[in-house]
Parts: structure tokens; C-alpha cells; sequence
């Protein structure tokens, strides 16, 4: 069998195949024996039949069409897989005349392949990571995490106004624009602290200098695009807020001593807490560094593919991954109303987020591939037989064929493809260490120092 192939626009390519006489022969030769074993013919023995009274008693056509048929459907999949294309869907078949004996069969078929994009850059990756070794500010982070979940709220004076380091107590009532009360919003009693994200900026604001008792009412103009847990169910709407003080309440964390190691956590010092959290964390960070890793090149990938990638295939990614998603949320036993409340977001949001989801796994597997390309990575006939091999089917080489046959060999090949490519890429990726809870804990410290000047310079105006 002979292939050529021939590219067309919009990623189609023109297949042409060539089967010789000696093929066509053989299949003319098999379909009359296959005829003459599964028909009575009147006079002959089964299996007898000469080819004359064959074509006499179902037509003269009956084997050309037959064996025709079964070349097109035998053949467009194993041309697919000698020529290593990657089609997305199946073949569009040219007009085809029947076969004839002695003579050579060709035909044509097009078929739309996955499409060829291009990077801005081939050069190595450079990323940053974590260090592989837990550091002292990693390890304060999970003392501080352990702490605070002992922390309690002890109420402040009267006199005490809401700063960023407080919580407060409050009772809410929120109304739509038409007057209507949400009830999501509403709440008798709510424990509140500000730049927990819960909430907006702008709420927090308004929240920040209230005292004990006091009551104050304002409306807000929620961003379409708002990101707070409990304020996205009402974005690009008007929310309006009647809140009242019940108390100003200060956070009160346990000092981590060694007292307090002991007989709440179950260490023998702050020293030996410290020391396992260490063991702990570097335990984790073995596991999972190689992921992280692979996750950061992707991100840094992506951000090279050059122009759009096609909607039909961000629709199909998108079909694929809601599948599985919804087969989790079975097995998992849960609704998916009850998933979004768990995850505080909308309908919308969800959507929004599966699209954006399924556009950057497109971008991540094309730039996978051509990245395979500019780097002429090839995968071998014995990388595929490997693959079924490791399969653990009883018969791989029988399930190499039955893929071959049925045109869904590429979809190993292209996959081997991508795998060669993250592990050059992770290879010779450039990589920072970078302490990643230190950097935070300035941030943090930075933003509370910020929120501190907001709050000093709002009692001025007050003041004023």
C-alpha cells in the first residue's frame, strides 16, 4: 500500500492510497471463497461455487462492492498511521469506483488534523520552586497554622473600634435592589474579619471603625467580576447592608511554648514540634516536587503558544472534563448544588471556570507537541508496542492490531510525543529556589502595615 498525502487549508489534508493488484487479487480471490462457504448455490457442493454462477446468482457487482467496502474501511486507518497524522474525527471519502481485477485501487479521502502551533520562544523553561529542604519560615508557617487553630476571640472594651487586626460580631440584613432580603447575606450572628476574603474590600471598609452597638447602613455596588466567597453569588448587582456591632472581638492566638507543645500537641518541646514538622514537610515536598515542577513549566508554556487555539477543540476538552467531573461527583455522593455551595460560587462561575480550564489544557498539550516538533522528537514503532506492553492486557500485540485497525493508534502516538517533551523539559528547565512562605510573610506584613495607615488616616478624617 502506497500513501501520499497532500495539505489542504484549515488543517484538512488530501489522503491518497494505492493498493496494488496483487492485494486487490487476493481480497477478490478470499470474498468469492468467503461467498461460496456462506451461500447455497443449487448443483454445487458448499464451498464449490465457481466465480460464474456466484456472480450469475447475486450479481455481477456483489464482490467488487463487497470488497471494496472492506478495503476503505481495512485501509484509511492504517494510512492514517503511516503517514503519523493526528486526525481529529474521521475521514470524508472521496467518490470511488469499485475494484477491478488485476489492476491496481486507488482512492482519496481528506480528513481535519490536529492543528500545527507555533512558540514565541524554544528556549529552556526557567521557573521557580520551592526548596527542596523545609526552611525555617516554611516550618513557622505550620507552627503558626498549628496555633491558630487553638485560637479563641475574646471580646474587646466598648470603647474598642474595628481595626484590621479585629473581629467583630455582627448582625446583618441585606436587600437586593428591589428591596428583597438575601438570605445568604442575612445573619443574626456572623463572625467578621476583615482581608479574610469572605468578604469585598469595599465591605471591609465600611465595617472598619465601628464600635459596639453601633449600627450603619450602606450600599454596594458589587464588580461583575467579583472574587469574595460571599458577596460573588450577588456580582453586577446592588446589595444593600443594615449592620450592627454586637462586639468588637480580638483575636487570641497560644503562645507556642514548650509548655504549650506539650500538653496540647503532644511534643516534648517547641524544639522537637519543630524538628518533626520538618521531617513532615520534607516528606511532602519529595512527593510532591516533581508535580510542581511539571506544573510550573506548564504554566510557563502555555504563555508561549502564539494565537488562539480552535473552539472545537477548548469544546471537546471542556465535554471531556465535565464527564469526569460529574462521574467524581457521583462516586463522591454529592449533588452538584451541594458543590457549589461547598465552594462558595455560582452556576456562572463554574462554567466560566471549566471553559478557561479546558482552553489552557488545550494550550498545554499543542505546546507540548510543538515543542516535540521544533525538536524533532519522533516515537517509534517499538515505543508504542512498549506502551500496550505495559498495559497489563493478556494479549498486547492483539490490542496493538485492534487499535491500528480501528484509527485510534495516533492518539498513543501523539501522547508518547507529549510525554518525551515534559521530560526534556523538565530536564532542562532553569529553576529558582525560592522561599516561598518568607516571601509571603512579608507580603503579609507588608499589607497589615498598609491596612494599619488606612485605618489611622480614616480616624483623622473622622476626627476632622
Amino acid at each position: 500500500m502506497e500513501t501520499k498525502v497532500e495539505s489542504l487549508e484549515g488543517n484538512k489534508v488530501k489522503v491518497t492510497v494505492t493498493v496494488d493488484a496483487a492485494d486487490i487479487d487476493g481480497r477478490i480471490k478470499k470474498t468469492y471463497k468467503d461467498f461460496a462457504r456462506k451461500y447455497n448455490f443449487p448443483g454445487f457442493r458448499k464451498g464449490k461455487a465457481p466465480r460464474p454462477v456466484i456472480d450469475n446468482a447475486l450479481g455481477a457487482e456483489a464482490v467488487a462492492a463487497t470488497v471494496t467496502d472492506e478495503l476503505l474501511n481495512s485501509t484509511w486507518a492504517a494510512a492514517i498511521d503511516e503517514a503519523k497524522l493526528s486526525p481529529v474525527g474521521g475521514p470524508s471519502m472521496e467518490d470511488t469506483d469499485l475494484v477491478r481485477a488485476g489492476e491496481p485501487y486507488e482512492y482519496a479521502f481528506t480528513i481535519e488534523t490536529r492543528p500545527e502551533v507555533e512558540l514565541s520562544s524554544y528556549e529552556p523553561v526557567a521557573i521557580e520552586m520551592p526548596f527542596a529542604e523545609a526552611t525555617e519560615a516554611e516550618i513557622d508557617e505550620q507552627m503558626q497554622a498549628m496555633a491558630e487553630h487553638y485560637t479563641d476571640y475574646e471580646d474587646a472594651s466598648a470603647a474598642t473600634k474595628m481595626k484590621p487586626e479585629n473581629y467583630a460580631d455582627l448582625t446583618m440584613k441585606a436587600t437586593d435592589a428591589e428591596g428583597n432580603e438575601i438570605a445568604s447575606l442575612t445573619s443574626e450572628s456572623r463572625l467578621f474579619g476583615p482581608g479574610t476574603g469572605m468578604f469585598s474590600e469595599a465591605f471591609d471598609a465600611e465595617i472598619l471603625g465601628m464600635k459596639k452597638g453601633q449600627t450603619k447602613e450602606f450600599t454596594l455596588d458589587v464588580p461583575a467580576d467579583e472574587q469574595a466567597v460571599l458577596l460573588a453569588g450577588q456580582a453586577g448587582k446592588t446589595v444593600t447592608f443594615e449592620v450592627t456591632c454586637n462586639v468588637v472581638k480580638k483575636k487570641a492566638t497560644p503562645e507556642i511554648t514548650d509548655e504549650w507543645a506539650k500538653e496540647t500537641m503532644g511534643f516534648e518541646s517547641v524544639e522537637d514540634m519543630r524538628e518533626r514538622i520538618k521531617e513532615s514537610l520534607e516528606m511532602q515536598k519529595g512527593n510532591m516536587m516533581p508535580r510542581i515542577k511539571e506544573n510550573n513549566i506548564m504554566v510557563e508554556l502555555r504563555e508561549r503558544v502564539e494565537g488562539d487555539v480552535p473552539e472545537a477543540m477548548v469544546e471537546e476538552a471542556e465535554t471531556s472534563l465535565l464527564q469526569d467531573f460529574f462521574g467524581q461527583l457521583q462516586q463522591a455522593g454529592m449533588t452538584f448544588d451541594a458543590y457549589l455551595g461547598s465552594q462558595g460560587i455560582t452556576p456562572d462561575q463554574f462554567k466560566a471556570d471549566l471553559k478557561a480550564q479546558s482552553a489552557d489544557h488545550v494550550k498545554e498539550e499543542l505546546a507540548l507537541e510543538a515543542w516535540a516538533r521544533h525538536n524533532n522528537m519522533e516515537v517509534t514503532d517499538e515505543d508504542i508496542s512498549a506502551e500496550f506492553a505495559k498495559s497489563g492486557a493478556e494479549d498486547p500485540a492483539a490490542l496493538e492490531q485492534e487499535w491500528r485497525e480501528a484509527g485510534r493508534l495516533h492518539l498513543i502516538r501523539t501522547g508518547l510525543l507529549r510525554s518525551k517533551a515534559i521530560e526534556d523539559l523538565m530536564e532542562n528547565a532553569s529553576v529558582t529556589e525560592v522561599d516561598f512562605a518568607a516571601k509571603a510573610a512579608e507580603e503579609k506584613k507588608s499589607a497589615k502595615k498598609t491596612a494599619k495607615k488606612k485605618a489611622a488616616k480614616k480616624d483623622e478624617e473622622a476626627a476632622e
